[in-house]
C-alpha cells in the first residue's frame, strides 16, 4: 500500500463544513463546487509528481559547480509542468493569467504539496510570490517581460532580504542601489540564505532585492525594492548581470532546494529596476513575507501532517507488547492500542490539524479583503495582520514537538533513514527560523500587532472566537470546553492590559523580554477556537454518519477533548508567568554565563 501524507477528508471537512458558512459570503455555491476538482487535481499531482522524489531529493542534493548551482534533474520539467497546469498562476486575477482562486484554496493546495515534498513545493511558491509582487507593485514593461516566464516555470522567482551583518533587522542591510536612469540602478552588495537562488531547473533567475539607495534616509525607511534578475535584458535577448553564487549553504534538512549567498556588482555591472516608489521597498515587500509567513505555517502543518499519517501507518502494523493484565503467552498486540501511543498519536493531530486550520482562517481573511468593503474589510485586515505572525510560529514550533512525536512512535526505527520521520524532523526545524524567527513573530504579535488602534485588532479576534462558544454553549457535550476556552480568552485579555501597563511603567525592553511566551500563549487560545469550531461541526454531523464517516467525526471530537484537556492548560501558567511583571532575562547579566 502506498505511503499517505495527507488525509483529503480533513482538508475537505474544513472547506466544505467548517468553513462554509463563512465562505457562502464571499464566494458563490458554483464556486465552490469546483473546489473539489482543484484539490483532487492538486492531490494527483502531489501523489505521482512530488512525493516519489520525497527521499531522492533529500540524499541528490544541490551543489555548486562552475558558478552554476546544480538541482535535481526533475526540477526543471517540475515547475515547467506547475507552470503549464496553472499552479504558478493559479492566485493571479485572470486579467493577469491566473486563475483568481481564492487564498483558502490556494493554502490547502500548499498543504498537499508540501506535505507531499516540502522542497519541492517551495521552488513554485517563490515563483508565485514574486509574480503576485510584480504584478501588484511593477509597471507594465515589468508585468509584460518578467510575468508571464515566471508563471511558465520557465524562470525562478526568489526573495533576496536577508544579509550577513543584518539578519532580521532589515533596517541595517548595507545593499547598495546607486541611481542609473529611469528607474535603473547599479546593485552592490551581498545577500545571505536565499532560497532557490540560483539553479539549472531554469533560464532565469528573477530576485525581488532590497537594497538602499545611495542618499536615503537610515533605518526601514531607506529601503527600496527592485527586480534584480540573474540575466537582464538587452538588445532584444539577455545578458549577464553581474550575479555569483559564493557558496551554497549544507543544511540540516530541506535539502532539495538550494539556499545561497550571492555577491552583486563585483564588476559594477549588476542592475536592478525599482519596483514601487522609492524608500517604500519595505512595505511592498511585505505583501510577499506575509504570504510566506502564513505559507511556511501551512508547510510546517503539512510536515507535521505527513509525519502522523506514517506514525498512524506504522503503530497500526507493529505489535509489540500485550495489554496490561493479559497473559504473558497471549498474542502482541499493535502498538497504537498502547494508551501512551494513543497520546502521542493525539499530540500529533492535535497540534497538525489545529495549525492547518488556522492557516486556511487567515486565508479566508485574506479573501475578504478582496470582496468585503469598508469597514467589514477593515476589521479583516486587522484579524490577518494579527494572526499571522501566530500562525506562523504555532505550526513551526509545535510542529517540531509532533514530529519529534512520531520519532518516538516507530522507537528505535524513527531515527533511521529507513523511514520517513526522519527527514521530517529535519525538514520541519527550518520553520521556526524562515521568514523571520519566532523572536521576531513575537514581538511584531505583542509589540505591533495588539496594540495596534488601541487594541481594536484583539477586541476583534475576541469577539469572533466568543461567537463560536456561544455555538458551542448550546451542545451539552461542548459547553465545558467553551467554559475553559472563554476563561483563557479572559486570562489573555488581562494579560494583555497588565503587559501594555508595563510596557509605560517599565518601558519597551521588559515590555517584550517575554514576549514568546506571550505569542505561545496566544497560539493556545487561537487554536483551541480551531477546534472548537471543527467539533462544533463534526458533532452536528456524527448523529446521521455511518461506517467510517461517522468514525472520522467522533475522531474530531476527541482530539478536540484532548487539546482541552492536556493542551490548554498550558495557557494559565504561561499567562501567570507574564502577569508576573518580572523580566529576569533582562537582570542576568552578560557575565554570569560561563
Amino acid at each position: 500500500m502506498a505511503e499517505r501524507f495527507i488525509h483529503m477528508q480533513h482538508l475537505r471537512f474544513l472547506l466544505r463544513e467548517v468553513f462554509a458558512e463563512e465562505s457562502k459570503n464571499l464566494f458563490s455555491e458554483k464556486d465552490m463546487k469546483s473546489w473539489d476538482l482543484v484539490l483532487n487535481a492538486a492531490y494527483d499531482f502531489a501523489k505521482t509528481a512530488l512525493h516519489p522524489l520525497f527521499s531522492e531529493m533529500d540524499r541528490e542534493t544541490p551543489h555548486l559547480e562552475n558558478g552554476t548551482v546544480r538541482v535535481h534533474p526533475a526540477i526543471g520539467p517540475l515547475l515547467r509542468q506547475m507552470g503549464k497546469d496553472g499552479w504558478i498562476s493559479a492566485g493571479l486575477p485572470q486579467k493577469q493569467g491566473g486563475e483568481g482562486l481564492p487564498s483558502m484554496l490556494l493554502h490547502a493546495c500548499t498543504a498537499i504539496f508540501a506535505s507531499a515534498n516540502y522542497s519541492a513545493s517551495v521552488y513554485s511558491a517563490l515563483s508565485m510570490g514574486a509574480a503576485r509582487l510584480i504584478a501588484t507593485y511593477g509597471c507594465e514593461a515589468l508585468k509584460d517581460f518578467y510575468l508571464p516566464p515566471l508563471l511558465a516555470g520557465r524562470w525562478q522567482g526568489t526573495m533576496a532580504l536577508t544579509e550577513a551583518e543584518a539578519g532580521s533587522s532589515l533596517g541595517d542591510l548595507s545593499c547598495e542601489a546607486i541611481p542609473a536612469g529611469e528607474g535603473v540602478y547599479r546593485i552592490r552588495g551581498r545577500k545571505v540564505f536565499i532560497s532557490a537562488a540560483d539553479h539549472d531547473g531554469v533560464e532565469n533567475v528573477v530576485h525581488l532585492m532590497l537594497a538602499r539607495i545611495d542618499g536615503a534616509p537610515p533605518g526601514v525607511k531607506g529601503i527600496s525594492l527592485f527586480v534584480v534578475p540573474k540575466f537582464r535584458p538587452e538588445l532584444g535577448g539577455l545578458r549577464d548581470n553581474d550575479i555569483t553564487v559564493t557558496q551554497i549553504f549544507h543544511k540540516m534538512g530541506y535539502r532539495g532546494a538550494p539556499i545561497a549567498e550571492l555577491s552583486m556588482g563585483e564588476k559594477n555591472d549588476c542592475l536592478g529596476y525599482l519596483i514601487g516608489m522609492e524608500n517604500r521597498g519595505l512595505s511592498a515587500m511585505f505583501q510577499m513575507m506575509n504570504g510566506a509567513r502564513l505559507e511556511v505555517g501551512m508547510g510546517a502543518a503539512a510536515i507535521a501532517t505527513a509525519a502522523y499519517q506514517a506514525a498512524l501507518e506504522y503503530t497500526k502494523s507493529r505489535k509489540q507488547g500485550r495489554r496490561m493484565g493479559a497473559s504473558s503467552i497471549s498474542e502482541p498486540v499493535a502498538i497504537i492500542e498502547h494508551a501512551d501511543v494513543k497520546r502521542m498519536l493525539l499530540d500529533q493531530r492535535a497540534i497538525a490539524e489545529g495549525a492547518m486550520a488556522l492557516v486556511l482562517q487567515c486565508g479566508l481573511y485574506e479573501d475578504a479583503l478582496h470582496t468585503l468593503t469598508g469597514e467589514a474589510a477593515r476589521e479583516r485586515h486587522l484579524l490577518l495582520d494579527l494572526l499571522t505572525p501566530v500562525a506562523k510560529s504555532y505550526a513551526a514550533e509545535q510542529g517540531i514537538f509532533s514530529v519529534s512525536q512520531s520519532i518516538q512512535c516507530f522507537g528505535g526505527y524513527g531515527y533511521c533513514e529507513d523511514f520517513p520521520v526522519e527527514q521530517h524532523f529535519r525538514d520541519m526545524r527550518i520553520h521556526a527560523i524562515h521568514e523571520g524567527t519566532t523572536g521576531i513573530q513575537a514581538m511584531d504579535l505583542l509589540g505591533r500587532k495588539v496594540m495596534m488602534e488601541k487594541g481594536l485588532p484583539l477586541r476583534l479576534l475576541a469577539k469572533e472566537i466568543r461567537t463560536t462558544l456561544q455555538k458551542a454553549e448550546q451542545d451539552e457535550a461542548l459547553a465545558p470546553m467553551a467554559k475553559n476556552l472563554e476563561q483563557a480568552l479572559h486570562t489573555l485579555e488581562k494579560t494583555t492590559g497588565i503587559l501594555g501597563l508595563w510596557a509605560l511603567e517599565a518601558g519597551a525592553e521588559a515590555f517584550l523580554a517575554d514576549a514568546t511566551l506571550y505569542l505561545e500563549a496566544f497560539g493556545l487560545v487561537t487554536v483551541g477556537w480551531q477546534w472548537l469550531k471543527q467539533a462544533i461541526f463534526a458533532r452536528k454531523n456524527s448523529g446521521t454518519a455511518r461506517g467510517a464517516a461517522a468514525s472520522f467525526y467522533e475522531g474530531k471530537t476527541n482530539v478536540c477533548r484532548y487539546y482541552f484537556a492536556y493542551h490548554l492548560p498550558k495557557h494559565a501558567a504561561l499567562c501567570h508567568r507574564l502577569m508576573t511583571k518580572e523580566a529576569l532575562t533582562l537582570s542576568i547579566q552578560t557575565e554570569h554565563f560561563s
